[in-house]
């Protein structure tokens, strides 16, 4: 039975050029969604005592504390529940962090995506640097603990020194968790119909992940998954949960969940979910060879890669026959290397990994 809930939540007082999830600026629904989502979560929880609670958007932060205490006090939980809010760093205010932490928030994670003010113009974002800095600084003086901040590479005009300083800055701000994505414009994004100018190459981009492991590894952050990175005990619990291929439930508008080997997604047209919060807009129940290929694809996210003897005793067959030449290719060419459980990718082999998983399809 899961023990994991991802929490949708769809509002945006605008949206950002690069950004395609499912998301809308119609605030004035928000009372209208929040009762659709209770409905949901009433109908399909099943009372378990949960390991991690996420909220993401969407701008969580839109909500009031008083909401998410309402959504946080629906849940079993107890004092080792990771409980995440994603938040927009403007505007927040010391009084609204103290009063998320009392209705049970734990964890924060900021969007920041660069500290260049000038970037932050031109891919749409609403704050500037500094409301980044000053939202960390109210929020440790509110006294969370666990703070993360993302951070997106290969945006338009930026340079290494550019993202360089972007990790310095956000090393300098204590934090214990950073996350970073290169910058890959989707067919529903603005940037796909009005394309921006200068962006880095695919090599300039693999030059900043590169660097980025560098300087945040020498500065104590363990790289634990491909696109994340943490303080010794500050591992995102509701992330790992997805990359060892666990259930959870997924609520709200354009979530998905995944339990009994059976993938489910909610409709992501916001007046469909809310007239109808009760139906899974679809579902897919996983053959055996298609929960291998998940399993395989998620254990290598991370970073001590794939275990050999679970793999083979879960699916009941010979990793190393049914995928020797695979295996055997890539760890000659040093972009896998062996482990004493089994296989993770290298730092090189991170650059190429659709390729490399690709081959892992039958």
């Amino acid at each position: 039975m899961p023990k994991n809930v991802y929490i949708h939540i769809p509002f945006c007082k605008s949206k950002c050029k690069y950004c395609s999830f499912v998301s809308f600026p119609k605030l004035e629904q928000k009372e209208n969604y929040l009762d659709a989502l209770k409905k949901e979560i009433h109908q399909n929880y099943k009372k378990e005592i949960l390991n991690t609670l996420y909220f993401g958007g969407g701008t969580p932060s839109l909500l009031t504390p008083q909401e998410f205490h309402d959504l946080i006090n629906i849940f079993n939980i107890n004092k080792n529940t990771e409980i995440t809010a994603e938040l927009n760093p403007e505007n927040i205010t010391f009084e609204y962090l103290q009063k998320l932490k009392s209705s049970g928030v734990n964890r924060l994670s900021f969007g920041c995506q660069t500290f260049n003010d000038k970037i932050l113009k031109i891919i749409g974002r609403r704050h500037i640097a500094k409301d980044v800095i000053s939202a960390v600084n109210q929020a440790q003086k509110a006294g969370f603990e666990n703070v993360s901040i993302d951070f997106i590479y290969g945006l338009p005009e930026q340079k290494l020194s550019d993202f360089e300083n972007d990790l310095e800055k956000a090393i300098s701000l204590n934090i214990q968790h950073i996350s970073l994505y290169g910058l890959k414009i989707d067919e529903d994004c603005y940037f796909a119909q009005n394309p921006p100018k200068n962006l880095p190459d695919e090599d300039s981009q693999a030059d900043m992940y590169l660097k980025a492991i560098e300087i945040l590894e020498k500065n104590n952050f363990e790289h634990y998954e491909i696109s994340n990175f943490a303080k010794s005990g500050y591992e995102s619990k509701h992330n790992l949960n997805y990359w060892d291929n666990n259930t959870y439930y997924g609520f709200g508008v354009a979530a998905h969940g995944y339990e009994n080997e059976t993938r489910y997604f909610n409709s992501a047209n916001l007046d469909e979910y809310i007239n109808k919060p009760l139906q899974h807009k679809s579902s897919q129940k996983l053959t055996k060879q298609e929960q291998l290929e998940e399993e395989i694809f998620l254990g290598f996210r991370k970073m001590e890669g794939i275990n050999i003897e679970k793999i083979n005793k879960k699916f009941n067959i010979d990793f190393l026959k049914k995928y020797a030449s695979t295996i055997d290719k890539y760890v000659s060419y040093k972009y896998l290397s062996d482990t004493n459980t089994g296989f993770k990718l290298t730092n090189n082999g991170i650059l190429i990994s659709n390729t490399i998983l690709s081959e892992f399809l039958e």
